[in-house]
């Protein structure tokens, strides 16, 4: 099993580093995952921005897949998401809580919720699709 570490360190000079998203849990029942909100990740309205959101559930469900790829797995890609935007916040750390579907052999599908750490309100619901892939 993929550890917390290994994805912060394989993300870190990646975009997910970029933006501040942090692992802080993996397991067979999905992953957690968190970002300190900073004005980057807000948009010209001064509220979080959709994309700082959707960036933080995608990966979190990405490095769920990672921990969880089948036996000969080369990765995957995302081939379908969809979010529901439900609130917002200006400051504090948002967390994400991703939890596998459908862990196939040829695709998973995952659910996540965002959230905000400091209030537990309920920012944003989130489905992808993961194409995995085999080496040729």
């Amino acid at each position: 099993m993929t550890d917390a570490q290994y994805l912060n360190d394989a993300c870190a000079d990646k975009f997910p580093g970029f933006l501040g998203i942090t692992t802080t849990e993996v397991g067979d029942s999905g992953v957690v995952a968190e970002m300190a909100v900073s004005p980057h990740h807000l948009a010209p309205n001064g509220f979080l921005h959709a994309g700082s959101v959707v960036s933080l559930a995608d990966t979190a469900c990405g490095n769920g897949c990672i921990a969880l790829l089948p036996e000969g797995a080369a990765g995957f890609t995302t081939v379908e998401l969809k979010s529901n935007h439900l609130g917002t916040v200006r400051e504090g750390t948002i967390q994400c809580v991703a939890k596998p579907v459908h862990k196939g052999r040829t695709t998973q599908v995952w659910d996540a919720t965002v959230s905000c750490q400091q209030t537990d309100k309920v920012l944003a619901l989130f489905r992808c699709t993961q194409m995995i892939l085999y080496p040729k």
